[in-house]
């Protein structure tokens, strides 16, 4: 891997990591169109912990605030009540349905999951989804009004972001709008809930680095760029929430996932 390509791929996963249109699938549609090997699952993991310091600097106020509080309120029973001790125990609990089934079908999500046909289909078929959670959403419900059953229920819909072609970002805001949380509410708690399985799935992957399954400077290069474009894409998705529907990104999934299907009957691009 050069410098260009993985500056590219940094790009890409900056880019698509928390705009619901998934960063795993543009991370194999970017190589395979452009005749480039394919960087793998573990590379994905690893650069993705770009975009997860990209969170954590964002909202670190929010996290800092939500770990204190989550561990003082162990001690003092009035603070279990409050929001961000809630928070804490939400984001943890959230996590464990994607780490149990990320550990359970690691072999097919590195290797069958990834096939171009699987992708495609995923693209349009949580594109849909999510047209149907926009259609349904009362968009009453803030951050504030968050539960342990709907943060359970959106670290659920969390697990299909295991298939490629499903989007982290795009699955959890799905879940939130369908349990009447304003999209705003529903991205914030989707960033939040993604830090702990992202970082994780990084560390463990990071292993890799430099025993010949990935390649030392161009994984810290691509992990850089994605943390800056990464940084730039939260911003600019929150503020974009507050004043439009997830609209624009369901033709956006929709469109590429048929062209992706045209691509592949054709030929053009190789499945696998």
């Amino acid at each position: 891997m050069n410098f260009v390509q993985a500056t590219v791929l940094g790009v890409v996963q900056g880019l698509t990591e928390f705009l619901p249109i998934s960063s795993s699938a543009h991370l194999l549609i970017v190589p395979r169109l452009l005749d480039w090997k394919d960087p793998g699952a573990a590379f994905t993991a690893v650069i993705q912990l770009g975009t997860m310091l990209a969170v954590l600097i964002y909202f670190w106020r929010d996290i800092i605030r939500i770990v204190t509080t989550w561990f003082r309120s162990l001690f003092d029973k009035e603070l279990r009540h409050h929001l961000d001790a809630r928070m804490g125990w939400y984001v943890g609990l959230g996590t464990i349905p994607v780490s149990a089934v990320g550990l359970v079908f690691s072999h097919a999500i590195e290797g069958p999951a990834r096939n171009l046909w699987i992708n495609a289909g995923t693209l349009i078929v949580m594109g849909l989804v999510l047209l149907i959670a926009e259609w349904a959403a009362r968009q009453k419900r803030e951050i504030g009004d968050l539960n342990l059953r709907d943060g359970l229920i959106i670290g659920g819909f969390q697990c299909l972001a295991l298939i490629p072609g499903s989007s982290r970002s795009g699955s959890t805001i799905t879940g939130g709008l369908f349990l009447g949380y304003t999209r705003e509410a529903a991205a914030r708690y989707s960033f939040l809930l993604s830090i702990p399985a992202v970082v994780l799935s990084g560390l463990f992957e990071l292993r890799k680095v430099g025993d010949g399954s990935l390649p030392v400077a161009g994984t810290a290069v691509a992990t850089l760029v994605s943390f800056v474009v990464g940084y730039a894409s939260i911003a600019w998705l929150l503020k974009f929430l507050v004043r439009h529907s997830t609209m624009v990104f369901v033709y956006y999934r929709v469109a590429l996932g048929g062209i992706l299907f045209g691509l592949l009957a054709a030929g053009a691009v190789a499945a696998t």
